[in-house]
């Protein structure tokens, strides 16, 4: 297994000092995918694979759903155990959020104390990568997990794990499509050295999602994905006006905000 600092390193750096990938689709994407989005043990990948970082994007979907699998597992555990509904919902969130490193989560946190913790781009900026934690950030971050159980517990109680996963799988999505409508806010960090995925890329990764979702839940998926699409677009309004930008902060605010508009979506139709 790889040193996940090495390969950290490697990430941040291979946009800027590796021949460019031009190839549409490769099979190093998706475990780079896993390597950009989630904790999992991935073997280490060759230096040049890091130069797709942002073709790589059409398999963000294939990371949800590795990460939602890994949950919905250990929820669907629970439920034949016969643990209540709200102990399955606290474990699922669980999984995801120990799964990705919190890193969705962190990121959230990091964006609600920039954004209303500063009162110019450069100052919400800087609080964003201050690693500390203010109160914006822990309002927001337990708003949020409290929101995921709750509606994953409701959704539980009258459905299966099926749209959970689908919530993982499509909030993916909207990440390379905010990064590929805002341009990065600074010079440096993650979603810097990945760079702006082209409009081919995000088409395929929202086609992907597609693929994977309609057999798990048939039309269904369309109503909570566009509540999804809407919550990731105010975040991305919301970070333009306020940052003139995207960061990897706003990123995974964008994909905890769509999750949650999935689910609540989800809620109301069970």
């Amino acid at each position: 297994m790889f040193n996940r600092s090495d390969q950290t390193d490697k990430t941040l750096k291979g946009a800027g000092v590796l021949k460019n990938d031009t190839k549409l689709i490769s099979a190093w994407d998706i475990p780079l995918a896993l390597v950009l989005l989630t904790r999992l043990p991935v073997p280490r990948l060759p230096d040049r694979v890091f130069s797709r970082q942002a073709s790589a994007v059409w398999a963000f979907p294939l990371a949800g759903l590795v990460v939602g699998l890994l949950a919905c597992a250990v929820g669907w555990m629970a439920t034949a155990m016969g643990l209540p509904s709200i102990a399955c919902a606290i474990l699922v969130v669980l999984v995801l959020t120990i799964t990705t490193g919190a890193m969705h989560e962190d990121g959230l946190a990091d964006t609600a104390d920039g954004l209303w913790g500063g009162f110019t781009p450069e100052r919400r900026l800087e609080i964003m990568k201050d690693s500390h934690i203010g109160t914006y950030g822990v309002l927001a971050l337990t708003s949020s997990q409290l929101l995921r159980v709750s509606l994953i517990t409701a959704i539980l109680s009258n459905a299966g794990f099926t749209t959970i996963l689908a919530a993982c799988i499509v909030s993916r999505v909207m990440m390379p499509v905010v990064m590929s409508f805002l341009p990065n806010a600074r010079q440096s960090g993650l979603s810097h050295s990945v760079g702006a995925p082209g409009s081919t890329a995000v088409i395929l990764g929202g086609a992907m999602a597609l693929l994977l979702t309609l057999p798990m839940i048939g039309l269904q998926v369309v109503f909570p994905t566009l509540i999804a699409a809407l919550s990731a677009v105010a975040m991305a309004m919301l970070a333009k006006a306020k940052i003139e930008g995207q960061t990897g902060d706003i990123l995974g605010a964008t994909q905890q905000l769509a999750e949650i508009g999935f689910l609540m979506a989800v809620a109301t139709q069970v």
